[in-house]
């Protein structure tokens, strides 16, 4: 009975470890990952693509959502040394993050099989994109318009896109929603793409017969 215990005890020390390990790299990754950012069409030119969810989405599908959230924790404190927003910029893309990747994570926890996984991207994005609207609109965009001379600066860079655009909100609902959803669609094609060559790496298989 002791050793038994003992084993256990083992195993679930040694589970946790290499989780840690996984979490590590995986936020190491998404640290990176977020200082490569990029423009792109029909967006303002502060609005910047970028793809450190990716590691997220993986850590979130491979570990559990709660990983997934703490991989977005840790990017965004490493980028806190270089905010340029007082870190209310990382706080949004934190909890933005934490959305995609805890309700895809929970969903795919409950059921793990690929059409689940592709059901959880989904409802993720979406989750993600919805949130996006009120987090912006009441933390990000004040301290953007304090950094790009005021809120009337940051309409008019919508209104080059777009003429009809007159407020704050219907910018964000038209432009910035749908960008955080194919944002997350990217991520969740990305992640399709990569999970399986990495799976060994992601479940300790390396080197282990099949």
């Amino acid at each position: 009975g002791i050793m038994l215990a003992n084993v256990q005890t083992h195993r679930s020390y040694h589970f946790s470890v290499r989780n840690i390990a996984i979490c590590a790299m995986l936020s190491a990754v998404a640290s990176v990952l977020m200082f490569i950012s990029f423009s792109v069409p029909l967006m303002p030119s502060f609005i910047k693509l970028d793809l450190s969810e990716l590691p997220a989405l993986l850590a979130a599908f491979t570990l559990g959502p709660v990983e997934g959230i703490v991989v977005c924790l840790v990017k965004n404190l490493v980028n806190l040394f270089f905010t340029t927003t007082a870190g209310v910029g990382e706080l949004c893309n934190f909890l933005m993050g934490a959305v995609f990747t805890g309700v895809a994570g929970l969903i795919y926890q409950r059921r793990k099989t690929r059409r689940s996984a592709v059901v959880a991207s989904l409802v993720g994005a979406a989750a993600m994109a919805v949130a996006s609207v009120p987090l912006n609109f009441f933390f990000s965009y004040p301290v953007y318009a304090a950094a790009f001379g005021g809120m009337d600066a940051i309409i008019a860079a919508y209104q080059e896109l777009n003429p009809g655009m007159n407020s704050l909100l219907g910018c964000l609902i038209a432009f910035n929603l749908p960008f955080t959803l194919v944002k997350g669609l990217v991520d969740a094609a990305l992640c399709f793409l990569i999970y399986k060559p990495l799976s060994p790496v992601l479940h300790g298989r390396v080197g282990k017969p099949a």
